[in-house]
């Protein structure tokens, strides 16, 4: 059956892309559509040290799509109506059946948009719907790869680039009740004995290329986190972000530069540096005291669209 009406575009300009990982980041752009700008900033209230087992062996503080959705009606106020995954070769199928947007999690590799097309596997999140002239993408993703940028905007694929999206996760979303914008009060939650095995787990693995490449992946998610929760308390003050937490910010900064330095030097079959896993060590335990008191609620929560 034909599609005949034009979907449904998102506005991305409330969306802070650059706080927000791949899966997170175009939930966020659901999140501002129904509940108003900002809504998103909610995924930065807590503050979690949690891992999960990864598929070469090493942890991860990359929590897998069940745990996303399982949060996302009281963070972002967006419940889970529908999820399937369509056999190979059906989402064209899936997405023409559908009425309105879909959330879809697919491997980048296969999605042409992306700098990861055809060379790097991972899971990523966008919102796809049927329109007349094919199948439109909208994306809100933001980041620097070694391909290129990876940057905010819209597409439309046709029926062979869809189809060349051979597996993938479709999950209809709605709307669900969500407190104001600067409410739950920020947290830190911490599973300290956690932080202790991911960290022996990294400096103990033999493999240091595979431990330096996979450290640098997981110091990105730990920034991009911490710059989010650091937004989220600045917005709950109705201020702007505290010197120590800037200077926080800042030492998260330099850990990610010194592992990807640290990267490149053990890709080229040189000596990894010093202290990767130490400067990790060290700006997990500044966080507890930067990040470890919630900060003052104001009587009166901001509107939505205020401090950005």
């Amino acid at each position: 059956m034909a599609v005949t009406v034009e979907p449904e575009r998102f506005d991305l300009g409330s969306v802070r892309s650059a706080l927000l990982d791949r899966i997170q980041v175009n939930l966020a752009v659901l999140a501002d559509h129904h509940h108003g700008p900002g809504a998103h900033l909610r995924l930065g209230a807590p503050l979690r040290f949690r891992t999960w087992d990864g598929a070469d062996g090493l942890p991860t503080v990359d929590a897998p799509l069940p745990e996303r959705l399982a949060v996302a009606p009281k963070l972002l106020g967006l419940r889970v109506v529908r999820q399937e995954r369509p056999a190979r070769g059906e989402l064209c199928r899936a997405i023409r059946a559908a009425v309105g947007v879909r959330y879809i999690v697919a491997d980048a590799f296969q999605l042409p948009w992306l700098p990861y097309y055809g060379r790097a596997h991972t899971a990523h999140g966008f919102l796809l719907a049927a329109g007349p002239d094919g199948w439109h993408v909208t994306d809100a993703y933001l980041s620097e790869t070694p391909w290129g940028t990876a940057a905010p905007g819209h597409w439309v694929l046709s029926a062979d680039e869809l189809a060349g999206i051979e597996s993938a996760e479709v999950i209809e979303l709605a709307p669900a009740g969500v407190c104001p914008v600067a409410e739950p009060p920020p947290t830190q939650e911490v599973d300290e004995a956690a932080v202790t095995a991911y960290l022996a787990a990294y400096d103990a693995c033999a493999d240091r290329a595979r431990a330096v490449e996979r450290l640098t992946g997981e110091t990105w998610l730990l920034v991009r986190a911490r710059k989010l929760h650091a937004a989220y308390r600045a917005f709950a003050r109705r201020t702007g972000e505290t010197e120590a937490e800037r200077a926080q910010l800042r030492a998260w900064d330099e850990a990610l530069e010194w592992t990807r330095l640290a990267h490149r030097r053990v890709s080229r079959g040189r000596a990894e540096p010093p202290g990767v896993v130490d400067r990790l060590r060290a700006v997990l335990a500044a966080d507890r005291t930067v990040f470890g008191a919630a900060p003052a609620t104001p009587a009166a929560s901001p509107s939505p669209d205020e401090d950005r």
